[in-house]
């Protein structure tokens, strides 16, 4: 972003981690939560979930032959953060939005926002990350973030006026 530009909200679409493999895991996600509440004011934190289920996938070696595996997917986080955009953008919320997504599921979204709204949408994508073509088509302008920029970007630690460490093991 320019320094012309002014963020005025940052909406972040996660899910709470499970514990099944890595007991740790969720305190280590609650601390990172914590930590962008405490630094970043203008955050919102907004939830989906995890839900896992049994399904059948063919093998590497013999697609004929299939297994059971589980399959874990994040739901609600890519279609709420779609519904954000499109309601923020029609109550004029703002005049440009960022979105940090590849994710195609967006694209009516975008569409809308961009072809029914007028309004600017940045897509920004980290490192050497393939862009979604299609979303392409409907953002404003499009941004990689280089991975120097990114190591560079990381919350302090500790998180100032706070007791937030960054766990050893992020």
């Amino acid at each position: 972003l320019s320094p012309q530009n002014d963020i005025v909200k940052i909406k972040y679409f996660t899910a709470n981690v499970s514990g099944k493999y890595d007991q740790d895991k969720p305190r280590r996600q609650l601390t990172y939560l914590n930590a962008l509440k405490n630094y970043i004011p203008e955050i919102d934190i907004i939830k989906g979930y995890f839900q896992t289920h049994e399904v059948e996938m063919p093998t590497a070696n013999n697609p004929r032959k299939k297994v059971k595996v589980l399959k874990t997917e994040e739901k609600c986080t890519d279609v709420s953060l779609a519904v954000h955009l499109v309601n923020d953008g029609w109550k004029n919320l703002y005049e440009c939005a960022v979105v940090l997504s590849n994710d195609g599921d967006l694209l009516e979204a975008l569409k809308i926002v961009h072809d029914e709204l007028k309004l600017c949408v940045g897509l920004v994508t980290p490192g050497k990350a393939r862009i979604s073509k299609s979303l392409l088509k409907y953002a404003t302008f499009q941004k990689r973030i280089r991975t120097n920029l990114l190591r560079n970007s990381q919350l302090p630690n500790p998180i100032p006026n706070s007791n937030i460490y960054k766990p050893v093991d992020w």
